[in-house]
């Protein structure tokens, strides 16, 4: 199917579903999220399509390579992106609602007819309390995920053991930093590339961006290069 039009809530929407769990349409930057960000008037509101802007930001950072990144330019941005829309055209094929899922649970134990003695009505309503609060027992595990990120120096000679450590030192709940590895950029720079694992509903990688490039001293930029859900 590919993306729709820019211009509206639709179109939005469905990029927003795209790059949720993507950094770029591809494996990496591509001519797919060239033409992509060309269609886009401007950066998608960050107050409802949070993930778009993130992707608009980044691809942004590209956009002096444009010209040089792999793909063929000249396809439009409608032929990438799902190959199904997400969004809910069906009524009946929208996901069931908190009220919908209760009456479900109600029907497991019977109906609720008028007709029914009160033996049996209140037989019914112990096996759903009891249900419900066996169901209220279970706790879910937070959803993870794992993001590959790159930290880039002003030049060569930033002191890049001393942006790890400030790296570091940021703490946040639900962020858990992992193993780093300085990768050569040109000129003799590198760039940091640091994994992370971050609880989703905790932790904000906008904002983790944001404390990041607080070391004005030693960070240029901030990149995800990549993210995945656990």
């Amino acid at each position: 199917m590919g993306f729709a039009d820019f211009l509206s809530d639709a179109g939005l929407s469905m990029l927003e579903s795209w790059v949720t769990t993507r950094s770029y349409s591809s494996y990496g930057p591509s001519q797919a999220d060239v033409a992509s960000f060309k269609a886009l008037p401007g950066p998608p509101k960050v107050e409802k399509y949070p993930h778009a802007w993130r992707w608009y930001k980044h691809i942004s950072s590209y956009q002096s390579e444009f010209s040089s990144l792999p793909g063929d330019p000249s396809k439009a941005y409608t032929t990438y992106g799902p190959e199904k829309s997400e969004l809910t055209i069906n009524p009946k094929d929208a996901p069931k609602t908190a009220e919908a899922d209760e009456e479900d649970e109600d029907d497991l134990f019977g109906s609720d007819d008028e007709s029914e003695d009160e033996e049996a009505k209140k037989k019914r309503e112990e096996n759903l309390a009891a249900y419900k609060k066996k169901k209220e027992g279970k706790v879910k595990p937070a959803a993870k995920s794992i993001v590959t990120m790159d930290i880039k120096p002003w030049d060569d000679e930033t002191d890049m053991k001393e942006l790890e450590k400030n790296l570091r030192s940021i703490e946040m709940d639900g962020l858990t930093w992992g193993a780093s590895t300085l990768v050569p950029l040109a000129f003799g720079i590198k760039k940091l590339q640091i994994n992370l694992v971050v609880e989703d509903e905790k932790v904000s990688i906008d904002d983790l961006q944001e404390q990041i490039a607080g070391d004005e001293d030693h960070v240029q930029s901030t990149d995800v290069a990549a993210m995945q859900k656990l």
